[in-house]
């Protein structure tokens, strides 16, 4: 009788992407700024929106805004998988496919602006599809990878929201659309250089050209104190505009004033005293500047409401 022999394998599957890795690809969090910024800049316009097309318009701004995420994912899938802060991404980690994550963010991206055009004007769909592109395969495509000037020149991806917003609300971009902008577009250097010092292992690593990586962190110190300078006019010059007034100019007055004393704190920092508190003063002015951001929108929609229309008239009367 001859023998009778089962092979029992297990052979390991990937794990089936659930809900929940096709909704990190689309960055939550970033999605969440994304949101707040276009929401604003769709409140504070002149023209009143029925709230049932600004909700729809928002959420095809997040869409969008989530289908430049997953394509972003899709592209940078082999360096993310080198950096601690990106390896558990659901591309790197092996839960999503690489095709999957770019099926899904053209869909979206599809769906996303042509129904802005639809629910708002073609326009805003315009500078949508615009941002996209210029996420996906300006800034993350060619920008990321060549140059350490990639978060300067790529910032203007998460600069348009609220300026899509504006233009969502009146039809067209004004004065005060292009201050929301540059307000974000100036941040951004700061805001990612200061995230740079301290996760420059990972960029190295990865080589990505960050600015740690091609000029060192002393270099990189100085340019956060240079763009932080520059950002404070642009801040304060918003706050001239119709979107301004009192309260915003008093919050940005503190605001910058905290955040030019973190810059010069930074660029004052050595490398041994950085690495010996463990880089504890640059993970806190990353940690501002989100908070920086947050509070100049915040008071550009406090702006916006009666209560803040009927101090600036006060203010008129008194001659202030």
């Amino acid at each position: 009788m001859s023998d009778i022999r089962v092979d029992i394998t297990h052979k390991t599957e990937p794990a089936e992407a659930g809900f929940g890795d096709f909704v990190a690809l689309l960055k939550p969090r970033v999605m969440s700024l994304v949101v707040f910024t276009a929401l604003v800049g769709l409140l504070v316009a002149p023209n009143t929106l029925h709230p049932i097309e600004a909700f729809a318009a928002i959420v095809f701004i997040a869409l969008g805004a989530g289908a430049a995420g997953a394509l972003n994912m899709w592209w940078d899938a082999d360096i993310d998988r080198q950096m601690r802060r990106t390896a558990r991404r659901p591309v790197p980690a092996g839960t999503v496919e690489p095709g999957e994550a770019l099926g899904f963010g053209l869909g979206l991206s599809l769906i996303a602006v042509f129904m802005l055009g639809l629910a708002a004007n073609w326009l805003a769909a315009g500078l949508l599809a615009f941002t996209i592109f210029f996420y996906a395969v300006v800034y993350t495509m060619w920008l990321k990878r060549a140059t350490p000037q990639n978060i300067v020149i790529g910032g203007a991806a998460g600069a348009f929201p609220p300026m899509i917003g504006w233009v969502v609300a009146t039809g067209h971009v004004g004065i005060e659309a292009v201050l929301m902008f540059a307000l974000i577009f100036m941040w951004t250097p700061p805001h990612f250089w200061a995230l740079a010092l301290f996760m420059n292992d990972d960029y190295t690593r990865a080589k990505v050209p960050m600015l740690t990586v091609t000029h060192g962190r002393r270099a990189t110190r100085v340019h956060v104190l240079v763009y932080t300078l520059a950002l404070v006019p642009v801040a304060l010059g918003a706050g001239l505009t119709s979107i301004g007034g009192p309260v915003y100019l008093a919050v940005a007055l503190v605001l910058n004033a905290i955040f030019v004393a973190g810059a010069l704190r930074l660029s004052q920092r050595t490398e041994v005293e950085a690495e010996a508190d463990r880089y504890r003063a640059e993970k806190s002015f990353f940690k501002f500047s989100l908070l920086y951001l947050f509070g100049h929108f915040l008071a550009f929609l406090i702006e916006a409401t009666p209560w803040a229309a009927l101090l600036r008239s006060q203010f008129a009367y008194w001659g202030l």
